[in-house]
């Protein structure tokens, strides 16, 4: 076994270590890491951007894309947003040890379930430096230990954030390896990490579909898949041309990644020239790309190019739209549940028979109808976090809140 082999294996020993003490630490002291994560980020911020910037001026020069640049700049309003969440954790109910009745009772004994944490969780990232703050976060509100591997291109941004969760969990009587950062730069390569089931409880792979894939391929402990991008929109014959406008427009301002951007239009071939028109206007006016089959690319050759059919079952990650004629809601449904990511699709119509057949047919985890499907970390509404999408059937479906990361201990009380 190699140095790094080594440095992976006792890094998850010591964090697993750390996960059944934290598991028993009190509401309080896990309420006061989360505090003190918020209170030395907020007073670090200059520190976090100069670290950005290195970071960003190194990307460019080894000519990373467009899209991991976006990803990887820190702002002062996206790092405002990583302090309020933090906070908005630290002051929400504690999931841990809640009692919850059990769907069946034991006679003569009785029957309850119990929130419990997960154990450890490993965060595999790619840039978004920010969302190791967030995860360490969530973690520590819910009991569990966290290990955290970023990329390459944001070394300088996670070691002053790797710096500001060792200073805040110090001031803490948690145990300092409850949250552990491996960098890629020590030689620890993802695939040592990803198949130390023994130790890790979940792995989430956060990033690029390929990121995902490989994780999910490769991994010997649970996965929690997160899902971006190829979400649709099927605007049926009776639904409002503005609120599909609005739908598509707003679902791409998720900042700093559209998660739930709708990529693909499935339109009711009922509807007027003049309507798909001013909607592809509008569309081009705010700077997307449109994209159709052949039928609408010879209809609306000014205003669509033509897609490969290829492209129909792949996220596009970008202000691109791609529209199809559809004859009726049940091709609409059998198309999405073919080609659709699964995690975020929406229906714009004026009929609630067919939203209520949506709602029972489509094949995805969180269904919207007549509005936007934009996601955010941190809706601002009650105490809603959320790390992220999952489209995987069963465990973490849709939404990545805190209750994703813990489990239910079974009591049989005689």
């Amino acid at each position: 076994m190699d140095s790094s082999s080594n440095l992976t294996l006792t890094i998850a020993k010591h964090s697993y270590q750390a996960s059944r003490q934290l598991a028993t630490a009190s509401g309080a002291s896990r309420r006061q890491g989360v505090t003190a994560l918020a209170k030395n980020m907020e007073a670090r911020f200059d520190e976090i951007l100069e670290a950005n910037t290195l970071d960003l001026e190194m990307s460019r020069e080894m000519a990373v894309s467009e899209l991991m640049l976006d990803w990887l700049k820190l702002t002062p309003e996206r790092l405002e947003m990583t302090v309020a969440i933090l906070k908005q954790l630290a002051k929400s109910v504690d999931l841990t040890r809640r009692l919850i009745n059990a769907p069946y009772q034991l006679e003569p004994r009785q029957s309850y379930s119990q929130l419990m944490p997960l154990g450890t969780i490993a965060l595999v990232y790619e840039a978004f430096p920010e969302l190791g703050l967030i995860a360490a976060g969530m973690c520590l509100k819910t009991g569990n230990s966290l290990i955290l591997r970023g990329c390459s291109t944001g070394s300088n941004s996670n070691l002053v954030l790797s710096q500001i969760i060792h200073d805040a969990l110090a001031e803490t009587d948690l145990p300092p390896q409850c949250v552990e950062v491996i960098f890629p730069e020590t030689g620890s390569s993802l695939e040592e990490l990803i198949v130390q089931d023994r130790y890790i409880n979940l792995i989430i792979p956060y990033g690029r579909p390929s990121l995902v894939k490989k994780v999910a391929e490769k991994a010997t402990a649970p996965v929690l898949p997160t899902a971006i991008g190829n979400c649709y929109l099927y605007w049926s014959a009776s639904g409002d041309l503005d609120l599909t406008r609005h739908a598509i427009i707003d679902s791409h301002h998720g900042q700093p990644d559209a998660v739930n951007a709708i990529e693909k239009v499935l339109i009711h071939s009922s509807k007027k020239p003049s309507s798909l028109i001013t909607l592809f206007t509008s569309l081009q006016e705010q700077g997307f790309q449109l994209r159709g089959e052949s039928q609408l690319c010879q209809e609306f050759s000014e205003y669509l190019q033509p897609m490969p059919a290829s492209e129909w079952g792949k996220p596009y990650i970008d202000k691109i739209v791609s529209f199809r004629y559809i004859d009726s809601l049940t091709d609409a449904i059998a198309w999405m549940n073919r080609y659709s990511s699964g995690h975020a699709d929406c229906i714009i119509t004026e009929s609630y028979q067919e939203s209520r057949h949506f709602i029972q047919n489509i094949n995805s985890a969180v269904v919207y109808v007549n509005t936007s499907p934009r996601f955010s970390r941190n809706p601002g509404c009650g105490e809603a976090v959320f790390l992220g999408m999952c489209n995987q059937k069963g465990y973490g479906q849709g939404l990545i809140g805190l209750e994703t990361f813990t489990t239910l201990k079974q009591v049989v009380q005689g």
